[in-house]
């Protein structure tokens, strides 16, 4: 036994011997520590969360995006693919968090349908930073055949973004009701 061992055994004996017979003193405080509550988030009504309508899905994504509905002409599809059909308008959701960028396309197709738009872009980016498969090219590819306004979508052209962005062909009979 060193004597490093020998003065700790000693010492807690001798405090034992000291602190016997003491009693806790009595307080009316509350005690300093307690366990804090979890931070709950705030809930807002369903007009003002746009992106509440997109559910999520563990599906694989394809490097190159289709996507059309039944009844779209195969020539305006491949018009849309070969990016005959220029964007009007421009979404980009490179660096944002999922529920950002779902809140965010939401709105964007909103207005995109009001201002009547037939042809829209979004970047998306090719997942680059991303450990397995790109997050948000997978939830685009899975969000945006929920929204019935949305007729077709591919991947942009290479000169437009490539696999990194998307067309996304809308129908304009829905910007009316919005």
């Amino acid at each position: 036994m060193s004597s490093k061992d020998h003065n700790s055994d000693g010492g807690s004996k001798a405090f034992r011997e000291a602190m016997q017979g003491v009693e806790p003193l009595k307080h009316d405080k509350i005690s300093p520590w307690h366990q804090r509550k979890r931070p709950l988030p705030l809930e807002l009504p369903d007009q003002e969360q746009p992106g509440h309508e997109f559910a999520d899905t563990m599906a694989e994504t394809p490097d190159f995006l289709e996507f059309r509905r039944p009844g779209i002409q195969h020539r305006l599809y491949s018009d849309l693919q070969r990016g005959l059909l220029s964007p009007e308008a421009t979404l980009d959701l490179h660096g944002m968090r999922t529920n950002d960028a779902r809140q965010a396309l939401s709105r964007f197709l909103d207005q995109s349908l009001r201002a009547r738009h037939r042809c829209v872009r979004i970047i998306h980016g090719k997942g680059r930073g991303s450990h397995q498969q790109p997050v948000l090219k997978q939830r685009i590819n899975q969000w945006l055949p929920q929204r019935k306004e949305v007729l077709a979508f591919c991947s942009a052209p290479g000169w437009d973004g490539g696999s990194g962005a998307a067309y996304v062909l809308l129908s304009r009979k829905w910007g009316e009701t919005l």
